[in-house]
């Protein structure tokens, strides 16, 4: 592993996410690649130009001041903080970056009051559950940590997947974190679903396995994991075959709508070239699905593994909420210097 701190490693998680969603934001919805190439000569997107991003962002720093304005790390009070921040994003005059309809749906909900298992959207397994999930991976605690990752995916999106995807999001972050190397991380991870194909988390998720329509917790949570489970076997048969550097990942994983295949694709994108942030970028970049999504993620994971010194320099200054990147990485990395 790079020799890199842990508070270097969080400013890349957060900044990495940032810098993903804005240089590839601009080919989100062009679904042809040598559109994308010949839009971005010559092989796709590599810089981040403005640095504007997308709700990817908005969303990530939402749930970020949620875990650092709440005091105590418990359901409740998370529930609190997020619900809050969800519904100042929806009222947000910059939230005008396509947000996603599931997004927008639920935080309606929410800011009517009531349970959160009434407002959330329970057929709903978007990749907005998980794009936004990151701060969660720096959760020390195993236990805290997927309940807050599955918690803040299912304010808005009720789906089973949905919360195990997030799950495995923010787990990825932490095995990054925490020195796993990125050969082992499908194995890894794979072995942790396979753990958890049973645990519902009651004490975060209350009864949201009856809204959903489930038989019981167990067949709830056991039927998100299945699809990861899934997912991940593509994953590691595309990697065991090997994809060529034209192909789009995305006819291996996924197009990165949904929750489990934005995992997967984005982290494909990393594990393809581990040590060079900026080819994972562009590999999410040009892809027929959502790359915005895929590169965020792609960031995160490349921000995890290297830290932010992987990344230009100068994007630090060009990225759209620089100032609030840093506040929050400079908070989140206090905690391990």
């Amino acid at each position: 592993m790079p020799h890199v701190s842990i508070p270097d490693q969080i400013g890349g998680v957060l900044f990495g996410a940032a810098y993903g969603d804005a240089l590839a934001a601009p080919t989100e919805f062009m679904l042809s690649l040598a559109h994308i190439r010949q839009s971005f000569a010559p092989s796709g997107p590599t810089d981040i130009h403005a640095g504007r991003v997308t709700d990817d962002t908005q969303m990530m720093l939402a749930v970020a001041r949620a875990l650092l304005g709440t005091s105590e790390q418990t359901p409740a009070a998370l529930e609190t903080a997020l619900r809050a921040e969800f519904i100042a994003w929806l009222h947000d005059p910059e939230n005008n970056r396509a947000p996603g309809h599931t997004c927008l749906t639920a935080c309606h909900h929410l800011q009517h009051g009531g349970a959160w298992q009434t407002a959330t959207v329970t057929g709903s397994k978007g990749c907005g559950a998980n794009m936004r999930v990151q701060p969660v991976g720096f959760i020390a605690d195993d236990r805290i940590r997927a309940g807050a990752a599955q918690l803040q995916a299912a304010l808005t999106h009720g789906h089973p997947t949905a919360l195990a995807a997030a799950d495995l999001t923010a787990q990825t972050i932490w095995l990054l974190i925490s020195g796993t190397a990125p050969a082992q991380l499908p194995g890894a991870l794979t072995a942790y679903a396979q753990a958890q194909r049973k645990v519902y988390h009651a004490e975060w998720l209350g009864d949201l396995w009856q809204h959903y329509g489930a038989s019981s917790p167990q067949a709830y949570t056991s039927q998100g994991w299945d699809e990861c489970l899934g997912v991940l076997a593509r994953l590691d048969a595309a990697l065991t075959s090997g994809i060529s550097d034209d192909a789009d990942p995305c006819d291996f994983t996924g197009e990165g709508w949904i929750a489990e295949e934005a995992l997967a694709t984005g982290l494909l994108c990393f594990l393809l070239t581990p040590t060079d942030p900026l080819e994972s970028l562009r590999r999410a970049a040009v892809t027929k699905g959502d790359s915005d999504s895929l590169a965020c993620l792609a960031g995160t994971f490349a921000g995890a593994y290297l830290g932010l010194g992987a990344f230009p320099a100068e994007w630090q200054t060009r990225i759209e909420y620089a100032g609030e990147l840093q506040r929050c990485a400079t908070a989140f990395g206090g905690v391990w210097q």
